[in-house]
Parts: C-alpha cells; structure tokens; sequence
C-alpha cells in the first residue's frame, strides 16, 4: 500500500462529472470547500464519454484522485488510475452504488468530510476489482437480462432524463422473454440464461432497498457468480425474492454459483449484452472475467 506523503497540505485531483444528475455548482463549490480544508484541489471536469479515464490517467504525482458523479465516472477513473495513487468516490449520480458498498453517505458534501478526513489522517483500505474482456469494473458485471436493462435505461435517459427505479424494473420484466432459454456456457460451472458476476455486497440498489445478488461478496475477496439456469416470468419474482432478502443460504436449485473465484470464461450461443458498474459495453460472444486482487487503494 502507497503511504501517502506526510505535509501539510496534500494535492488532489477533483474529478467531476458536470452532468451528472446530483451536481451542479452549489455541490461543487461545497464539496471543494470541504476537502481544501486539507488539500489543494484541482477540478477538472469531464466534457465526454471516456473522459475521466484520461484524467485519471494523466493524474501522476498527487496524493489521491477524487471523482465527483456516479458509477458510470468512477468505472472510467477505475479504468486510468495508476496502481499507486488513491482513488475516493463522492456521490453525484443516481444511485452511486460504490460509494454506498464502501459505506459512505448519499450526501456528496457528507461524503467529501469523511473523504477529507480519511485524507488527514493517510487511511486507506486495499480493494479487489474485476475485468472483463480488459475493461475493469468496481463492483458488478453482468452479461444477458440485467445487462439488456441497463441498455433500455441508458436510451431513456440520453431522450428524457434519468428514470426512476420503476422503469428499471419495468425494463427487466420486458427483457425476460429474451433471456429464458441457457445459452451461455460457463466454463466448468454449466448453462446458464443470465449471468451476474459480483466484487461485493450489494450488487446493486433500488432506491434505499440494496439488492444482494451474492451476498457473500466483498472487495477483499475474487469474485462471485450468480446465473439462472432459466428465467420465465413466474421465475422472476422469485429470484427478485432472494435479492431483496440477501439471504445466502436460500439458494435456488435452479441458479449456478461460484464463490471467491479468479476467472470466469463464458461462451454465448448467440450475441447478449454486457454491462459493467451499470455501463452499457455492446454485445458480446464471450467473456473473459478475472478477478485482480488488491488492486487499488481507497479513501473511505
């Protein structure tokens, strides 16, 4: 773990995703304010897709990266940070599903405070994190139904804002018709309909509710696998159900696991979509997922 330099004021690059559906220049200049109490802090501001992966990347000789947006920012930060510079997230998206999973508060400027003073005091904590075909991912990856969501969503918000969670759900009881039959093949595992591959608990959120699809999952851990054998319509509620509960060992007989795993290999009997930390990645014919333990280092 990189100790981070012992001075007086350290140096951090800001991060900011100007669109994001929570910021906008009162919860910048509040969040700034906060973390200059112990740093020097230089904003930049995303202005594309892909963007925050250059300034992460271009970000060398400073004491942490902070990323202001939702997951969709901190996957693109995941993706350019080096291996030996600090990485915090604050809450500026929708549903901000890392930053809640490393326990911080919704609050952006909340959530800056607990960051400073993570800073002040040179804490961090080592974390695990995913990839899939070389693209990394925080915290989930999913491949088939919730994945076809997560596409349905991106296109409703690029024409009328972000939707609620009751469009998501809507979106994946639409998708299921095309997901019923296995036509993934999970290397050693079996067949499968879906696939959702987790790097902690929970794997998602609906509103305040956390959805736990591998409960056992953590950043400190390889990775997990949660994929239906079939889904139906009847079937759905059901494993809905499990994920509400969070309940591990209510396992279904009809779901295929793997716990603390390195790598995954899935072959797909036809194109399905691939999603990572809630990012639409396309289509794909198969995946390779490897777990890359101990990768980063956190302000949390």
């Amino acid at each position: 773990m990189r100790a981070i330099r012992s001075h007086e004021v350290f140096h951090v690059a800001l991060v900011v995703n100007p669109f994001a559906s929570r910021v906008d220049e009162r919860v910048l200049g509040d969040v700034v304010g906060v973390l200059q109490r112990v740093a020097r802090v230089e904003t930049l501001s995303t202005q594309r897709r892909g963007h925050a992966t250059e300034l992460a990347r271009a970000a060398t000789g400073i004491d942490a990266v902070v990323v202001l947006g939702g997951d969709g920012v901190v996957n693109e930060a995941v993706n350019g940070i080096h291996p030996d510079v600090p990485l915090a997230a604050l809450p500026g998206g929708g549903t901000n599903v890392f930053v809640r999973a490393l326990g911080l508060p919704r609050d952006a400027v909340r959530a800056a405070s607990h960051v400073a003073d993570a800073l002040r005091t040179r804490r961090t904590r080592r974390i695990g994190l995913g990839s899939v075909n070389g693209r990394r991912f925080a915290f989930a990856c999913g491949l088939g139904l919730d994945a076809a969501a997560v596409r349905t969503i991106e296109a409703h918000r690029s024409r009328r804002g972000r939707p609620g969670d009751a469009a998501f759900a809507l979106a994946l009881a639409r998708a299921v018709p095309h997901f019923r039959r296995p036509l993934l093949d999970i290397r050693g595992v079996g067949r499968a309909a879906s696939a959702l591959i987790a790097n902690a608990d929970p794997y998602t959120y609906a509103g305040t509710i956390p959805l736990h699809v591998a409960p056992e999952a953590r950043f400190e851990l390889g990775l997990d696998l949660v994929a239906p054998e079939c889904l139906t319509a009847a079937s759905l509620p059901r494993f809905l159900r499990y994920m509400v509960r969070g309940d591990g060992q209510q396992r279904a007989e009809d779901v295929l696991y793997a716990h603390d795993v390195d790598s995954i290999e899935i072959r797909c009997d036809r194109p399905f979509p691939l999603q990572v930390d809630g990012e639409d990645l396309g289509d794909v014919e198969e995946v390779h997922v490897h777990a890359e333990r101990n990768a980063l280092s956190v302000l949390a």
